[in-house]
């Protein structure tokens, strides 16, 4: 088979490719019922930027590891100052300051920070003397990294950004090896001061959240009723859902959002338990497929770099199935592949390019790749 299939299409990672192909295609579909039954808004629009970030995703496999190293650090100035300009000149929609309009391109800077702040932390752990890791050197300067793009990001405001970035700060920071009792004594520190955060740092908007969360059903016509419209139709849906194109939470726009933050509402109300299982085993698959990447890389940046790209894509999907089965507070988190977004499929691709980019450099070196 070896010599009949061309190399350039054999030695790329199929294991990770098609279970990602399945589950944007998949989403496709869903995405084709939440419309209306239609390919346009949201489908057809899925699809192609899918493509498009596939194709910059394999040629980021093209990029030299020393090249990135390089590109760690100003590539983190340059996001950076792109927030800043976010709170001077930023485009404001939906209550919130987030994007930056470039001509044709609408850009959400916060979005790039997340697979920016994996890089520039494994590049400074990288570098960074075995021995100076478990000292305050080490830690400092990583939660001001951390500490500066997250506080700008909750001026826009928006808090899940700013977590998801904190947890892939947080991330690599625990796998470069720092004392287990500082993110311990971070956690009781955390603990602490969630009350004074609760009420000082967060929006109203933000706080009423929180409290849906504890008690949605408290006013489910009010702030519970993206929570309550969600769980029905999750559970609607049953074992095998009510069959394609046939979400009645949706398609008589119960269901709010139903093509973004609660896509997984809209395909388990039509596809049940199984689609959910199904939806599920391909994220496994591919964060497996990361992690086995991130283990088989032979170097300390490869490693870091490739696990804080596992743990952004996992955020994105951890939070996202809480929010919609009330087991989170809403904080606007796509599913990653299905919801329709390109902010955030721009976002998850790069991880995946970088992912792809882990492997290819792991295979140059001699090593064998992975093989399941």
């Amino acid at each position: 088979m070896s010599g009949i299939i061309p190399a350039p299409i054999a030695r790329q990672p199929w294991q990770m490719l098609i279970p990602l192909i399945a589950l944007v295609c998949f989403g496709g579909a869903v995405l084709y019922s939440a419309g209306g039954g239609h390919m346009q808004p949201y489908a057809l629009s899925h699809l192609i930027r899918f493509s498009v970030f596939l194709v910059l995703a394999s040629v980021m496999t093209l990029v030299r590891k020393d090249f990135v190293q390089l590109l760690a650090y100003p590539a983190y100035i340059i996001v950076l100052l792109l927030l800043l300009a976010v709170e001077a000149v930023g485009a404001i929609g939906g209550g919130s300051q987030r994007w930056i309009n470039l001509g044709p391109l609408v850009l959400q800077p916060s979005e790039l920070m997340k697979p920016v702040i994996v890089l520039v932390l494994a590049r400074f752990y990288a570098s960074l003397p075995s021995g100076m890791v478990p000292t305050w050197r080490s830690i400092v300067p990583a939660g001001a990294m951390i500490g500066m793009p997250m506080l700008l990001v909750l001026a826009q405001p928006d808090l899940g950004t700013a977590l998801a970035i904190g947890f892939g700060g947080v991330v690599v920071m625990f796998l470069a090896g720092l004392p287990l009792r500082w993110f311990i004594g971070g956690g009781i520190a955390g603990i602490i001061a969630a009350p004074i955060a609760f009420f000082v740092g967060l929006k109203p908007y933000q706080q009423k959240r929180v409290f849906t969360f504890l008690d949605p059903e408290s006013d489910p016509l009010g702030d519970g009723y993206h929570i309550t419209q969600s769980k029905i139709a999750i559970g609607s849906g049953g074992l095998s859902g009510k069959g394609f194109n046939n979400g009645s939470q949706s398609h008589l726009n119960y269901l709010p959002e139903p093509h973004t933050d609660f896509v997984f509402a809209t395909m388990a109300e039509e596809w049940g338990f199984i689609g959910g299982m199904f939806v599920l085993l391909m994220f496994f698959l591919i964060l497996r497929w990361g992690w086995k990447v991130a283990l088989s890389s032979q170097d300390r940046f490869s490693r870091l770099l490739a696990g804080g790209m596992v743990a952004t894509i996992f955020f994105y999907v951890a939070i996202n199935l809480m929010m919609v089965m009330g087991l989170a507070p809403v904080v606007g988190i796509p599913l990653p592949f299905m919801s329709h977004g390109g902010s955030s499929m721009m976002t998850n691709m790069i991880c995946i390019g970088t992912l792809m980019a882990i492997n290819r450099w792991t295979v140059k070196a001699g090593r064998s790749g992975l093989s399941t």
